[in-house]
């Protein structure tokens, strides 16, 4: 039996007839870096993404390897991407917003309405709209923050309420008109470059955005820490009310946003724009969290697995496959991706908690593994 060395033997240099570690920027070092970041554990859903790839080149091999079908892939779920997206942040404080589907109906029914019945200029019928989401947002906060009612009930009654306020500005039936399809309004969302339209610049901005906050700021780490463990982050000075009320208002604000794009995408304001895109956001969140920060709601996982799934969807399309193959497709993903998370989540926790405290020579060394998600 060998015992476990202590740090002084691991910093002493070695001798003629001892190699030496390999240093931090060796090649050798950083293969095994490049190794784990390509690992299955930390990219599966680019292999599963490039495994749909294939079968469906397989299956409809005239029109889907194609670079018309990238191109609509991108420009198709530029839109989903940002609900998706809107999620992450609340999702990363352990708070659910079923609202954002309804926020993004209405910031697409006031657009267009504001635009078609008002005769008030595309800047300010966009302000309006976005002005309605953000107090979207705040109302969502109260609710949940200030009255401590459950964000999934809470957010889920002011999406039923929002809905009523659709109806009654649009009667349940689309809001269509020129002004809609005349620019700069119909730029928003239909200009592009080289087939590549503006919405897939705005979901690369927001992703940015995102995973500059969550990875490189104080306020990200408080977010994490808030969404882990609330009672121990409030205990170390984080404000974890007023970050849960931040994260609300800023998803508020970004399915706002998607609401507007969509509107100048179709070139009409829907009273059902957003509800395709509710189920499909959270499958992107819960598959995120499983790619890149395993264990973490983070935006570029969730970017990989809104292109998953807009791959596998249209992959299904062109295949001509039935109507509900889509829908089904996407509950399977969500489902797989809920067992991932568990896994890879819950099970090492109860073995890191069961785990028997362990003393001696490898403890005094510095052996002790600290756990990168409980971060203060």
């Amino acid at each position: 039996m060998t015992s476990t060395p202590t740090r002084a033997a691991e910093l002493r240099p070695a001798g003629p007839d001892e190699p030496a570690s390999p240093a931090v920027g060796t090649p050798g070092a950083l293969g095994r870096r490049a190794v784990a970041a390509l690992s299955f554990r930390n990219v599966g859903a680019v292999y599963v993404w490039l495994l749909i790839a294939v079968i469906f080149s397989v299956w409809a091999p005239d029109t889907f390897p194609t670079v018309t079908t990238v191109k609509q892939v991108l420009n198709g779920n530029a839109v989903a991407g940002l609900v998706a997206l809107s999620v992450v942040l609340p999702l990363a404080a352990r708070v659910f917003d079923l609202s954002v589907a309804y926020t993004m109906s209405l910031t697409s029914v006031l657009t267009a309405h504001f635009l078609v019945s008002t005769g008030l200029g595309p800047a300010t019928a966009i302000a309006l709209a976005m002005a309605a989401a953000l107090l979207v947002g705040v109302v969502n906060g109260l609710v949940v923050v200030v009255l401590r009612v459950d964000s999934f009930i809470a957010t889920l009654a002011t999406g039923a309420l929002i809905q009523s306020l659709i109806t009654m500005v649009t009667n349940d039936s689309s809001i269509t008109g020129v002004q809609l399809l005349a620019k700069p309004f119909s730029s928003i969302a239909q200009l592009d470059a080289g087939g590549i339209t503006l919405p897939v610049l705005y979901l690369l901005l927001a992703a940015t955005a995102i995973w500059f906050l969550l990875e490189h700021t104080a306020t990200g780490r408080r977010l994490y820490a808030t969404g882990f463990n609330a009672d121990a982050a409030r205990l170390q000075g984080v404000r974890t009310d007023r970050l849960r009320f931040l994260t609300l208002v800023t998803s508020a604000l970004l399915a706002g946003f998607a609401g507007v794009v969509f509107a100048s995408s179709v070139g009409s304001g829907s009273p059902s724009a957003g509800t395709p895109y509710l189920l499909s956001a959270y499958a992107a969140a819960f598959v995120g969290a499983t790619q890149l920060r395993a264990g973490r709601f983070n935006a570029w996982g969730t970017v990989i697995a809104v292109l998953l799934l807009g791959t596998g969807i249209t992959g299904l399309g062109l295949a001509t496959s039935a109507q509900w193959a889509a829908s089904l497709f996407t509950g399977s993903v969500l489902i797989v991706a809920l067992v991932l998370t568990g896994g890879r989540i819950a099970l090492p926790t109860v073995l890191r908690r069961r785990k028997p405290p362990q003393h001696g020579a490898g403890s005094a060394a510095g052996g002790s593994v600290s756990i990168p998600d409980k971060e203060a």
